[in-house]
């Protein structure tokens, strides 16, 4: 591997604020070569997946797999960057799926601009306007003609965590969601809505059109309007080693809350914690529609509507990307999703990774919103 082209790497202040684990131990056997530096990246990779992937039966496998490729000098002959990032993600994927794990060019998040917690980072600049459509994708600029992308697909999304929000009918307030980043906008926006919405017979949630997924910021803010008593909605659970502080789990949060699990997990219940003073929206109906971009944080959304029965869902299964984690370094100008908890129904102990979410009402996506404003009477 010679003449490796990358993007540029992450600033050390950057990383001291914003990503989790920066630091990993590389083996001897592929100690860090400032003229070959993929081997070292790679070795950095298989450490953190076999020490802190979210089924560690799993991560060993992930580990072995890229140590016996690597001794086999099966990536040798890689030297760009992004394509040995499409490399090992595919490698990854073939040996168990993942809607989240994957490795990519690391990104440049910008001044201030650190990760959140359960998936993408701020967003650190405004987006365009517009409603867009259920099947739209993100707007990019163009790679020049003939070039790859050197987009990282890790990078933040310059779109609002609040797409829209509007009486879409009589007595019927509307709310869609372009991803779950947790930027102090989107939550005051929340705010917004629900004090020009409050006296609403019927609230429509649109996460059809998600770009990403996110935190448990958006959702947070939006609970205590509509739960009467406090409500457990999920748990989530990690391996112990994944202190606070340590890796990107949502910790610091008041509406998640330890409780009893397996010997080796940190366990935590999302709740729902009523606002004392607004009261209106408790009794409205909650429509939540889905589609197959409706992913990560949207389906946590998804889920605690769906087990306590406060809301329906109505399109289509969801995208089935369960487990959360942070972005990660590992050099040589790249960085990995580490996936390194679940979340779940208590009651059942089951996710949605690699199945989804199935909706209370399937329709196709398109259809989905004409259907929520039938039953909402408008």
């Amino acid at each position: 591997m010679r003449h490796h082209k990358t993007n540029s790497g992450i600033r050390p202040g950057l990383l001291a604020s914003g990503l989790s684990a920066l630091l990993a131990i590389v083996s001897p056997a592929f100690a860090a070569d400032p003229d070959d530096p993929y081997p070292a990246a790679i070795e950095t990779l298989a450490d953190k997946l076999a020490t802190r992937f979210v089924d560690p039966a799993v991560g060993r496998r992930y580990a072995d797999m890229l140590r016996s490729k690597l001794s086999a000098g099966e990536y040798a002959d890689i030297d760009d960057a992004k394509d040995l990032a499409q490399r090992l993600t595919l490698d990854l994927q073939a040996v168990a799926a993942d809607g989240h794990l994957r490795v990519d060019l690391a990104p440049d998040l910008g001044a201030g601009a650190g990760p959140v917690s359960n998936g993408p980072r701020r967003v650190v600049s405004p987006a365009p306007t517009g409603t867009g459509s259920a099947g739209a994708s993100p707007q990019r600029a163009p790679a020049a003609s003939g070039a790859p992308s050197r987009v990282s697909a890790l990078a933040p999304i310059d779109l609002p965590s609040v797409a829209e929000t509007k009486w879409i009918a009589d007595g019927v307030a509307y709310i869609r969601f372009n991803q779950f980043a947790g930027e102090p906008a989107s939550v005051a926006a929340i705010r917004a809505f629900v004090q020009d919405h409050a006296n609403a017979k019927a609230v429509i949630i649109d996460t059809r059109s998600l770009a990403r997924g996110g935190g448990l910021a958006e959702m947070d803010a939006l609970f205590p309007f509509l739960f009467a008593q406090e409500t457990v909605l999920v748990e989530m659970s990690v391996a112990k080693n994944e202190r606070p502080g340590r890796g990107p789990v949502p910790f610091a949060t008041p509406t998640l809350r330890t409780v009893p699990g397996a010997a080796n997990q940190l366990v935590r219940q999302h709740v729902a914690i009523p606002d004392p003073a607004e009261r209106r929206l408790r009794q409205a109906k909650v429509f939540y529609l889905t589609s197959k971009r409706t992913r990560s944080a949207g389906e946590h959304f998804a889920l605690a509507l769906q087990r306590t029965h406060r809301g329906t869902l109505i399109g289509e299964r969801t995208a089935g990307a369960n487990h959360f984690g942070g972005i990660e370094p590992i050099g040589a100008g790249l960085a990995a999703f580490i996936p390194v908890g679940r979340t779940y129904d208590p009651d059942t102990g089951k996710d949605w990774e690699g199945v989804g979410i199935v909706p209370d009402i399937e329709v196709p996506a398109d259809e989905a919103l004409a259907k929520a404003l039938t039953l909402a009477g408008a």
